[in-house]
């Protein structure tokens, strides 16, 4: 089972992540980042959005603030105002997983899937494990898209997390 330590790590990385890739996005035409290039949600733009909202979904039901756009809805058109959403997120998230509890992890969680409407049961630490999950699953799509356009995103790596690891000479 995962614990607070594990959340806060996830959500250090997520925001280390998602800096790095929206600077490397910035920098990409607005019209070539809205761009069908065949990844699940079309674009970068779109992948953007949708790393966005799943996060915002999965927060909103973990902090009983329920996120109510329906899913595959674009958040924002405009890229500046998606990036400034996304720091704020980032932040949420970082605050959120400050205040995580064992208890709480080891709790049925019972919500309604947008997906399908069905309602599930299931420990919770499973779909905390699934919000930071779903975010490498997209950002590693998100990766593919900027390295086909001939952008390299770096090393994406947990272990390469800004202060994670001290780093010795032989």
């Amino acid at each position: 089972m995962i614990d607070r330590d594990y959340c806060q790590l996830m959500a250090q990385y997520n925001q280390w992540m998602n800096r790095k890739l929206y600077a490397l996005c910035a920098e990409i035409p607005d019209g070539d980042r809205k761009q069908d290039r065949g990844a699940f949600f079309k674009s970068i733009h779109g992948t953007l959005n949708h790393l966005l909202y799943g996060d915002r979904a999965w927060l909103g039901r973990f902090t009983n603030e329920p996120f109510s756009t329906p899913l595959g809805e674009e958040l924002y058109a405009n890229f500046d105002d998606l990036w400034r959403a996304r720091e704020q997120c980032d932040v949420e998230l970082l605050g959120w997983a400050q205040g995580v509890t064992t208890d709480w992890l080891t709790q049925p969680f019972h919500h309604r899937s947008r997906v399908d409407g069905q309602l599930r049961t299931l420990p919770t630490w499973t779909l905390v494990t699934h919000l930071f999950n779903h975010q490498t699953h997209h950002r590693g799509q998100l990766t593919t898209l900027l390295s086909q356009l001939g952008i390299d995103p770096g090393v994406t790596d947990l272990p390469w997390l800004p202060g994670l690891a001290s780093i010795t000479q032989d």
